[in-house]
């Protein structure tokens, strides 16, 4: 009786996994409270400038974190802290855009900013 309902059990608890959802690519855990920074590198023609590098810096630790742009241009930098300011700049074969600012202000948890290149 015992090896039965701990089978059941055991069975019970397997179906209850399967059907659980699986989590959706790109969606928060709850309680994470991080922003997520994306963007594209752009020239002054709108297209994209890949293999840019794309620099972050957290502006209270001057700490950067890089990204190499991808074929589309974009980049993408997650876990952000949202009490911190960010700075966001890209170059390309000695050319930069201007840098942009990521500010603790915009309570957005993703934030999109798109860098310009004059790459001529």
């Amino acid at each position: 009786m015992k090896k039965a309902l701990i089978a059941v059990l055991l069975l019970l608890v397997g179906v209850v996994a399967l059907a659980s959802p699986p989590p959706q690519f790109g969606s928060r855990p709850k309680g994470d409270t991080t922003r997520l920074l994306t963007g594209k590198v752009l020239d002054r023609a709108d297209n994209p400038v890949k293999d840019a590098m794309v620099y972050l810096t957290n502006t209270r630790t001057r700490a950067v974190k890089t990204y190499i742009a991808g074929q589309d241009g974009s980049y993408r930098f997650p876990s952000l802290q949202p009490n911190l300011d960010y700075e966001v700049y890209a170059q390309y074969n000695g050319h930069k855009s201007d840098t942009k600012t990521v500010s603790q202000f915009d309570d957005r948890l993703q934030v999109n900013i798109n860098l310009k290149i004059d790459t001529k």
